[in-house]
């Protein structure tokens, strides 16, 4: 049975359009992101923060893309969705297929059935938005872990007490991930998360 358009992966196109980052924040305005709070401002101030730190770790234009446009269909964590991921062929209009795909597979993966094997190159994603599960390639499993520690890190620097309530767990599973990071994202995920736990208010 062939795939559901909305679900299978658009063909990769071999680099992004030409002005995607001033496509995507376009799009984010206009769908209304920066009217949404986030930790450390609004949730276009985290996304391009979460672009930022993938550039500081030597992320590819289209990686860097994914992490500007990361939450566009909502997340297994942050519920709000900007675009119905039906939709998937307008993002790849703005930001190319490459990019685009990596935004889809970070909205659509099922946070707690995928994570804890995600080390494992033979173990699934679990897709919540079809409910089905399928492999991933290393260079995917790569893209996860980054946006994943991209985002992660910038709720810690930003919330002091998602750090202090998270970071534990967080750098147990970053460690579990090790080898799927690039050396700078692993640098920060240390600093980071060991940091030492900010003093209660008294």
């Amino acid at each position: 049975m062939p795939e559901s358009p909305t679900t299978a992966p658009i063909t990769t196109a071999p680099t992004p359009p030409a002005g995607a980052a001033d496509g995507a924040l376009a799009l984010l305005n206009r769908l209304g992101a920066a009217a949404i709070a986030h930790p450390g401002g609004n949730l276009v101030d985290h996304l391009q923060r979460v672009r930022s730190q993938l550039a500081a770790w030597g992320a590819r234009p289209a990686l860097q893309l994914a992490g500007l446009c990361h939450s566009l269909y909502g997340t297994d964590g942050f519920p709000a969705v900007l675009l119905p991921h039906e939709r998937r062929a307008e993002l790849a209009s703005v930001i190319g297929a490459e990019a685009e795909e990596a935004v889809y597979l970070y909205g659509a993966c099922d946070r707690g059935a995928t994570y804890r094997d995600l080390a494992r190159a033979d173990a699934p994603f679990h897709d919540r938005l079809t409910g089905r599960p399928h492999p991933l390639t290393a260079r995917r499993r790569r893209d996860l872990a980054e946006l994943t520690a991209a985002n992660e890190l910038d709720l810690a620097r930003a919330d002091l007490a998602f750090r202090d309530e998270r970071g534990a767990g967080l750098l147990e599973l970053f460690t579990r991930w090790r080898h799927l990071l690039s050396p700078g994202a692993w640098d920060d995920c240390v600093a980071v998360l060991s940091a030492p736990a900010h003093p209660a208010p008294r």
